[in-house]
């Protein structure tokens, strides 16, 4: 009779903020990406070579964000058995 009862209830999962705040964090990276983004646009308009050094710059700057928004910079906090 075990093939007749219904399987378990799936956990809950939330969609809200979390506590710890990774939310806020995120969009803090996405408003800065946007930022260095339009302030590159900005300096291109000013010729080739502060467009140039801008897009340097900024390439740097988005690497950065990246590798901080995958979690690089992070501790485990549990050892990897």
């Amino acid at each position: 009779m075990l093939i007749l009862s219904p399987p378990p209830h799936t956990p809950r999962v939330a969609v809200a903020e979390r506590p710890n705040g990774r939310l806020r964090f995120r969009m803090n990276l996405v408003l800065l990406a946007s930022a260095t983004v339009l302030l590159t646009a900005w300096f291109c308009t000013m010729g080739a070579i502060p467009g140039v050094i801008a897009v340097i710059v900024a390439k740097h700057i988005l690497v950065a964000l990246l590798a901080m928004g995958v979690g690089i910079d992070r501790r485990r906090t549990a050892p990897v058995d």
